[in-house]
């Protein structure tokens, strides 16, 4: 046994019994026990064989240990600075001479001259040849022997060594004295350092200051507290001292507050892909050109990144700022496989071992790109209002997620997030032209005229190079724990999990997009239908066994009928029917029964609203608001000189809607009929900046058709059209003559008449 497991039980030592420290105040050898005293004053009495057997007792380094082990954790080899270590390494070479008379300990491996006679353990004793080590040790030059730090070295000296050595290997060769206790300064009393600690929680509130402003605030807490004659350092050792308590200070202030919150439920260990995913949202640092009128816009990055493998699962991109719907959808993107796009090859296809890409095909319906999809476990994002509302609550719970806010200023809970648009910057963003720069500082002259992108050509590129790039590229830091030194990429890491912990395919169905939409409570009436936030939408077949009776549902909603609305697109609302469970879209009642309507959002239609109510205007129908929507629009300027009539702000706001109700259009499940608006936005986007001129249309085309009903309406039934221009000269021939006996007659009339 060694002296390490030796219990010191003289008075004064310590003992650490189940992690708390103790004093022996009293030792009974007579009695087989000692009295012990805590750091509370508090008191108790064991035995000898009690510590003795106890598991959890041990002495304590305070005062077991010696030299630079004293209160501290055991010394190290590293803990040398530059230079220590080799003067400890010849230290050791000189024992080893002494005991074995060769440097390097290895008789085998003699160098020259060894060993030499004084040495030699064939012809030497041990106490001869430390009596040697020291004459040879005292004949070296002082100054040399000082900075080899062996001019102080006696017979006990070597002895002590030689003991030192044997229990802690090459560090007990150090001196103590090149382990000095750090972390404090004896300049800084107590008193100084409770007003150190008083002013950084003063200052850890306010605005940052600067280091003077610290140090007159310390100087004066002291002559407050402690009165004048308490003796105050310097500033640079107080500024010493702030750095080592503190850090350097370079922190932003909001960070450095962040990080002095207490920490709850501790650290969360991410072992599978899935178990949480980072979502946040960022301006796309290139300008891109918006698919209406071609102005070059800003548009919004939101992200899905699986924390553990770094897969890129889902993005979005949206003009304006991401909505709860948006979130929504980029959720179910998360569960849902991406289907190979017509420009990609095989190299882009499922590539992960264990389930074929035939397989993930059948289920899906599609080829499946090398991406993947999983039902995400708990999804972080930061305090943003469109990840706390009443919709995204819903959404967490038809999902079976959880959407888990990052703690209030701590934005390393995500930080893989925020790298991942670091990286993704310098890897891709800014290669393109239209690159912004991270700030106004470093934009360039004029990147809105470098945009050449349109944001269908962004997100395809964007998509394109997170299958092809980002998935295979090595992680290098963020390498699993299990092998950190290897080389992994994020398909590598997620085929890894196959073998670990499987794969789920669940691929949900395609009415997932109806039940992830805000969802509204009414009830049919007999005649108009269904009211959505201010407007009446209704189907003859879909509701004509519906109208005017009452939901079977009980509970909170009891009576009440469910319709879900995109507040993308408010031209339609959709109804799921209590038998056979179809999901059926209902129009709006003031759509125009043919032709085509431009599209619209919850925002228009509130500007709708608005207005209508402005002009006294009480509509008997939904009919009667169609002028003035088509006027919000701007059906009344020519279609000409449109664009050149409008500022930037209203150009975006209908670019806005044509993106939003596109994208509605693409989330919607390709089962249902397409409307002939949306049959026409999938048409090939490359000529996507002359889009403005369709849109015109549409409103053209919704202003005739809005006309021909109310004169259809206006008359009991259909006039008969009027025969088209020259009718009558195709129905008979015009060069053919009429006889001479009809002219006659038809001359003579009038003279027998008279």
């Amino acid at each position: 046994m060694n002296a390490a497991a030796v219990l010191d039980l003289s008075p004064g030592a310590g003992l650490v019994l189940d992690g708390a420290e103790w004093i022996v105040a009293q030792r009974e050898p007579h009695l087989g026990r000692v009295q012990l005293v805590g750091a509370d004053g508090t008191r108790q009495r064991v035995s000898f064989r009690f510590l003795a057997n106890h598991p959890g007792c041990r002495s304590s380094s305070r005062t077991s240990a010696g030299g630079a082990d004293r209160g501290r954790q055991a010394k190290t080899v590293k803990d040398l600075k530059k230079g220590r270590p080799e003067l400890t390494e010849l230290r050791l070479a000189h024992l080893q001479e002494v005991a074995t008379g060769f440097r390097g300990g290895d008789p085998l491996t003699p160098g020259p001259g060894e060993p030499k006679p004084e040495y030699d353990p064939g012809t030497t004793t041990l106490t001869s040849r430390r009596l040697a080590k020291v004459a040879e040790l005292l004949a070296l030059d002082r100054q040399q022997a000082r900075l080899l730090g062996l001019d102080a070295v006696g017979y006990r000296t070597l002895i002590r060594w030689e003991n030192a050595r044997r229990r802690f290997g090459l560090i007990g060769c150090a001196d103590d004295r090149w382990l000095r206790e750090g972390g404090g300064d004896p300049k800084v009393s107590e008193e100084v350092r409770e007003a150190v600690f008083a002013v950084r929680d003063e200052t850890l509130r306010g605005a940052k200051v600067s280091m003077r402003t610290k140090d007159r605030m310390i100087r004066q807490y002291v002559r407050e507290t402690f009165g004048p004659e308490t003796k105050v350092p310097s500033y640079d050792t107080l500024r010493r001292a702030w750095r080592a308590w503190f850090g350097p200070g370079g922190a932003r202030q909001r960070y450095a507050r962040s990080a002095e919150l207490p920490m709850k439920n501790g650290h969360v260990v991410i072992h599978r892909p899935g178990q949480v995913v980072a979502l946040d949202t960022t301006i796309l640092p290139v300008m891109v050109r918006e698919g209406v009128f071609g102005d070059p816009v800003k548009v919004h990055l939101t992200l899905a990144l699986d924390v553990y493998t770094h897969s890129l699962i889902a993005f979005r991109l949206t003009l304006v700022s991401d909505t709860s719907v948006d979130v929504a959808m980029l959720l179910r993107d998360v569960m849902m496989p991406l289907p190979m796009r017509a420009d990609w090859g095989d190299e882009l296809e499922w590539p992960y071992p264990g389930i074929p890409a035939a397989v993930i095909a059948e289920f899906a319906g599609h080829k499946v790109a090398g991406l993947p999809f999983f039902t995400p476990e708990t999804v972080t994002t930061d305090h943003g209002s469109v990840y706390r509302n009443h919709h995204l609550v819903e959404v967490q719970r038809v999902i079976g997620c959880n959407v888990l806010p990052a703690r209030v200023m701590r934005p390393t809970d995500k930080a893989a997030c925020e790298r991942a648009f670091g990286v993704i910057r310098q890897l891709l963003f800014e290669q393109l032209t239209g690159y912004t720069g991270v700030d106004t500082a470093d934009r360039g002259a004029d990147p809105a005229a470098d945009a050449v992108l349109t944001v269908d050509e962004m997100e395809h590129l964007i998509a394109t190079w997170i299958v092809s790039v980002w998935q295979t590229r090595k992680l290098g830091e963020y390498a699993p724990s299990w092998d950190p030194n290897g080389s992994h990429s994020p398909n590598s890491l997620f085929a890894a999990s196959f073998a670990q912990t499987g794969f789920a395919m669940d691929i949900p169905s395609p009415e997932l997009f109806y039940e992830l939409l805000p969802v509204h409570y009414v009830r049919i009436h007999a005649r108009r239908g269904v009211k959505i936030r201010g407007l009446w939408y209704d189907d003859e077949k879909v509701l004509h066994d519906y109208r005017g009776n009452r939901s079977t549902r009980g509970g909170k909603h009891k009576g009440q009928w469910v319709i879900r609305r995109d507040p993308r697109d408010r031209r339609h609302v959709y109804f799921q029917d209590p038998i056979t469970h179809d999901w059926h879209p209902l129009t709006w009642t003031g759509m125009p029964p043919v032709g085509q309507m431009p599209a619209f959002g919850d925002a228009r239609v509130r500007e709708l609203l608005r207005k209508a109510a402005a002009g006294g205007m009480r509509p008997k129908s939904d009919t009667e608001l169609m002028p003035v929507l088509l006027e919000l629009i701007g059906s009344r300027i020519p279609v000409s000189q449109w664009p050149t009539q409008m500022k930037k702000s209203q150009r975006t706001e209908h670019a806005r809607e044509v993106a939003q109700a596109k994208a509605a259009a693409a989330d919607r499940p390709a089962a249902r009929p397409e409307a002939p608006e949306e049959t026409a936005g999938q048409e090939e986007m490359t000529a996507a900046v002359l889009q403005w001129p369709r849109r015109a249309q549409q409103t053209q085309d919704a202003v005739d058709s809005e006309r021909r009903r109310r004169r259809e309406a206006a008359v009991s039934s259909v006039p008969k059209p009027p025969p088209r221009l020259g009718a009558s000269f195709r129905e008979r021939n015009v060069f053919l003559l009429p006889e001479d006996d009809e002219e006659e007659e038809h001359r003579g009339g009038p003279a027998s008449a008279r």
